[in-house]
């Protein structure tokens, strides 16, 4: 099973949605970065369960417990190992999970893959319960290249049929990134967030659920980092944003609408700003042949609606193997995008410190 995440920079995330703990180990951490475990603490938070009503009523506290890596709050260049400890869990809601499996989740393809030893509580290894410590370390990595100017941050740019604003594509600052947090869901304006928490509530109302696009950008990446074909930066940050669950699409810049315009739209003009190459427009995204251009990183990803569902489906009892119809119980969200603004964060602040590492050799 692989569960891990970059080179220089390696993440690997441990545990099961219902066992004793979750975790995550990285190496590569740049010795003397001094951690601000309340900013971690605040980010992390964003991600919780139980925190909003729009999301599941499991209830986690998420506290990081550094077992190695820092000395004082600063990172000290050994492996830093952190734990969260799984509290509020309901093992016996997933009991006839293990006959019973449910649409749109990685159930069957599971049983299959491990031979019926998968762990079906919550999803076991499956679960976005395993986004949590990937947001301990990629919440230390955003305070680390902020250091440097670099800001990651990302909106909740859409939730079922309601859609807000973007990101300016050309002119974005460190202000418009961190504008999200001010909504009750992360989304550019309060207006556009009351509207989808309408739309994630009417589908909760008749047992159903809605997904969301996520729009997530970097600011302050210079010009000239990644390769071309594989090792491009679209395609570590690609690999790593598809090992979120519920992930089902990632575009950069324009993305697909790019297929329906004319060349003569779609290209970004050259021009200069001072002694500084820029272009005019940003339909590229920032990253042109796997490299960056010096331009914003804009891209988004779309995550399917909750699978889990009170709603009646169909389905197949493999231990009958015969038709049946599941309703899934238990305590899930009736929209997982909101939370999954932060962990879209992660993973890309995680590909960004890596690559740079990989072609700078340290920041």
């Amino acid at each position: 099973m692989s569960s891990s995440l970059g080179e220089r920079l390696k993440v690997t995330l441990f545990g099961q949605s219902h066992g004793t703990a979750i975790g995550c180990v990285v190496e590569g951490l740049p010795p003397g970065e001094a951690i601000d475990t309340e900013a971690l603490d605040a980010f992390l938070a964003r991600r919780a369960p139980g925190r909003s009503a729009l999301s599941t009523s499991r209830r986690e506290g998420d506290v990081p417990e550094f077992v190695s890596g820092l000395v004082d709050g600063v990172t000290c260049g050994a492996p830093l190992c952190a734990v969260i400890r799984n509290s509020d869990t309901r093992s016996a809601d997933y009991e006839q999970l293990r006959r019973l499996m449910r649409p749109s989740h990685a159930d069957y393809p599971a049983h299959l893959r491990y031979g019926g030893h998968q762990d079906v509580r919550g999803g076991g290894h499956f679960s976005g319960r395993l986004t949590a410590p990937l947001c301990v370390a990629g919440g230390i990595v955003k305070q680390i290249l902020a250091r440097r100017g670099i800001h990651v941050g990302a909106q909740l740019q859409a939730a079922g049929s309601v859609e807000g604003a973007r990101f300016d594509p050309v002119n974005l600052t460190a202000e418009d990134l961190a504008r999200p947090l001010a909504n009750a869901l992360p989304t550019l304006d309060p207006e556009t967030a009351r509207a989808m928490a309408d739309e994630i509530e009417a589908a909760r109302s008749v047992q159903d659920s809605v997904g969301g696009l996520i729009e997530c950008a970097a600011i302050g990446l210079p010009a000239g980092l990644g390769d071309p074909l594989f090792g491009g930066l679209d395609s570590r940050l690609a690999a790593a944003l598809y090992g979120i669950p519920a992930v089902r699409g990632v575009e950069f810049g324009a993305g697909f609408a790019a297929a329906a315009l004319r060349g003569s739209r779609h290209n970004d003009p050259y021009c200069l700003e001072g002694d500084r190459v820029c272009t005019a427009t940003n339909h590229h995204g920032g990253i042109l042949g796997g490299i960056t251009t010096g331009m914003p990183l804009i891209l988004r990803v779309a995550i399917k609606p909750t699978p889990s569902i009170a709603r009646p489906q169909q389905t197949v009892d493999i231990a009958r193997m015969a038709p049946a119809t599941l309703s899934v119980t238990g305590r899930h969200d009736p929209c997982i995008a909101p939370r999954a603004v932060p962990c879209i964060e992660a993973a890309v602040a995680l590909i960004l410190l890596d690559v740079i590492l990989i072609m700078k050799g340290s920041l």
